[in-house]
Order: C-alpha cells, then structure tokens, then sequence
C-alpha cells in the first residue's frame, strides 16, 4: 500500500537492500550507505482518533504502518461529534492523539487554540481535488490531509425531466413547470429560520461569497455579500419568494421539501447526497447535475471536506506525517474510506472511479464547482444574521434591500465591534 516516497522510518531498510545488492560500492556510496545504516528507527507510537465508520480502513493502513515500521498505532474510537471538543481541551495539556480525523470547517478554531499543525505532502497536492486542498489551507499553509468531501447538488426526478437541468435557473423552472408536476422546485429554507448553506450557490452566482477569497482559495474575514451582487440576490429572493411568484417557500424544511420530492410533487431539488435513500427508498429514479445559476456567474455550492489533522504537540509528528502521506493518501486506503463512509474522496483518480455511478459522479461535478465553506473562525458568527435575513426576504416580512443592509450592518458589528 506504501507509496514510493521514502519516510525516516525506511531509511534503514533501504539501507538495508544497498549493502545486500552485487558489487562493492564505491568509497562515498559506501560512507552514504553506513550513514543510512546509522539513521535510528521509527519508534514509539501513534494515537489517532476515529468514529466507528472509518475505524476499519484506517485500522487496516495502520495494520500494514506496523509491520512496515515497527510502529504501533492505537486507534481510539470517538462519537465524530465530540472530537473537536475534545481534541481542543486535550491538545493544550499534552494530550489527546498525534492525528485525528475531523471537518475542515473546524480547522480556524483548531489554529486560534494552537492545536494543529501544517502538514507536507511531499508534492502531492495536485493529486487531490483543488476544492479539497484550498479547504485545508490556512494563510497559504496545509493544515492536514484531505479525503473526502460532499456538497449539495441538483438533483432530479429522470421522470419528470429526462434531460440534464438547464444552464439557468430560469431555464430549469420552465421545464419543470412544463412537467406538469405539482411544483417546478423544491428546496428546503428551514422554515422560518433560514438555511443559507442550501442555498448558497444560487447567491455565489451572483458574485456574492460569504467572505472574499485569496486566490489561493483560503478565505479572508473581509464580508463579501455586499455590494451590487449581494443586492442582486437579495431582489431574487424576493422576486421568486411568498410576496413575489411564489417559486421559494419559508414553508418548506427539510423534512417538507423532502417529503414533497420523494413523493414525486417537484421535478427538482437542491439536496446533498445524504438525502438521496429518501428518495431511491420512495421509488423515485433520480439524476444528480451542478446546480444551475441564477445569476451571471457559476454556481458555487459550499463544500464540506473530511481531513486527518496532526497535532501541534505531537511527538512524533514525523512519523505521523510518514502514515498520512504513505500509507492513508494511497488509492487503496482511501477506497477504503470510501466503501466504510461513502464520501466523494479527495484523490482525484479515486474519485474518478467511485463516479462510475452516474450519481456520484453528478455530485462530484457539482463539488468540483464549488467552493469550501470558510473554516475561518469568524464563519461561526455569521450564521444567525444571514439566515435570518434571508427567511424575512423570502417570507416577505422584509424589503430585500433593507434586509440585507440590515444583515451587513449586523454582521461588522459583531465582526468588528
């Protein structure tokens, strides 16, 4: 399973082959080989921490580590849901694990706290979707090894529209509305609160991303909704909302916009892969397509990325870098995770054999339009304010361009008050 690429840990063993392979070498190959030869060996352990799902094909990278190595590896199994909690309390006191597995989206708490460090893939980052690195990158630096990733997509009843969406999102209510079918769209807005992650990439189409980004893909905390594209979507909002022509709905959850499409009412859905047994358990056939744009611009849906991050206080951060870029970031290891959790992996050439499914391969195209959710640490004040926003849009209880001064304002005075 091991890549080509040397760790310390094999310096020993390669070593090893020179002084059993024919001939004697030459005066400095020898001194080379007798300094290889004295280089110690890996040692020790590694702690890492997992949930249940991928517990069994990391343990199996870890079982071919050891025996290639001689380092033992624990692996302590974790509800995924406390792990960054944890790993946050327990890093700072000299504890906890040398990696864990985690969301990128923690990553901006994860460096405030001083609890992770960068990674050195060696020069493999372009093995690895462009989305899925730009995630983990932090102020130009790799923090951590991307496998996975999922976002939401554009998925459709193949029998009310046989044909792939449409470019345009206008395009796309025309045929469904030519479908005949109960509703030409459904999308959940979590009723009254707002989702904006659902949503998200009919805003981004209007040149309006939560925050500006570098371009290498890392985020800035300067607010990027405002402006001309923000307003414009806001006006969309309102256009297609309760007071307008009705298309989006505050009456619609997940639970409700689910529902209506499982039961065959709308040819046309925004949802993530997580929905899709919903609908296949409903008997609805379904094709999966990039969402289309309402604005001027792509459609670029949030992002979510699932890494393996080293901790800053590791002791055996080497080592532990040697099993990420070894022995997890090969095809086989992240088949693996594919098969235990089926997320879209984060190397390209796996991910390009798992969307031999057509419907992975749709939500894969749509990620590959996309871009990942900030991880800066102000994202988590960000929510309320625009969600919010949004629902009083759509449900019309607000004027858009009003709403969205309000949000804006909102916004730096909790940013920068």
């Amino acid at each position: 399973m091991r890549k080509t690429t040397l760790s310390v840990a094999a310096v020993a063993a390669v070593a090893l082959l020179a002084a059993c392979s024919g001939g004697d070498p030459e005066p400095a190959e020898n001194a080379a080989t007798e300094e290889a030869a004295a280089a110690p060996e890996a040692a020790g352990e590694l702690v890492i921490w997992v949930d249940e799902n991928r517990q069994p094909a990391v343990a199996a990278a870890a079982e071919d580590f050891t025996a290639e190595t001689g380092v033992e590896v624990e692996l302590v199994v974790k509800n995924f849901e406390d792990i960054r909690a944890d790993f946050l309390a327990q890093v700072p006191t000299g504890e906890g694990p040398d990696l864990t597995v985690g969301a990128h989206d923690w990553l901006g708490s994860f460096i405030v706290n001083g609890v992770v460090d960068t990674v050195d893939l060696g020069g493999q980052e372009s093995a690895f979707e462009d989305v899925a690195i730009e995630a983990l990158t932090y102020d130009g630096q790799l923090y951590g090894l991307p496998y996975a990733l999922e976002s939401v997509g554009l998925v459709r009843n193949t029998e009310l529209a046989p044909d792939p969406v449409p470019a345009t999102f206008d395009e796309m209510i025309a045929e469904g509305e030519a479908s005949g079918a109960k509703l030409p769209f459904v999308i959940n807005t979590a009723g009254a609160d707002g989702d904006a992650y659902t949503y998200y990439a009919f805003q981004t189409s209007f040149g309006a991303p939560v925050f500006v980004q570098n371009e290498d893909g890392s985020y800035t905390n300067e607010v990027g909704m405002g402006g001309d594209g923000g307003y414009a979507y806001a006006e969309w909002l309102a256009e297609h909302g309760q007071a307008g022509d009705g298309l989006l709905s505050t009456d619609w959850t997940y639970d409700i916009a689910n529902q209506e499409f499982a039961d065959g009412n709308a040819p046309y859905t925004v949802a993530g892969p997580w929905a899709v047994p919903t609908y296949t358990e409903a008997g609805i056939e379904v094709a999966v397509d990039p969402i289309p744009a309402a604005g001027g611009e792509t459609a670029a849906p949030f992002v979510g990325v699932q890494g393996f991050y080293l901790s800053a206080r590791s002791d055996n951060a080497l080592v532990a870098t040697s099993f990420l870029t070894n022995y997890i970031s090969t095809p086989e290891a992240m088949q693996a995770l594919y098969d235990a959790d089926p997320r879209i992996p984060a190397l390209s050439e796996v991910a390009e054999a798992v969307a031999e499914d057509p419907v992975v391969a749709g939500f894969l195209a749509a990620a590959q339009n996309g871009a990942p959710m900030p991880s800066i640490p102000e994202m988590g004040d960000v929510w309320d304010h625009w969600n919010a926003a949004e629902a009083s849009i759509i449900s019309g209880d607000a004027e858009p361009e009003a709403a969205w001064d309000k949000m804006l304002a909102d916004l730096d005075a909790t940013l920068n008050g």
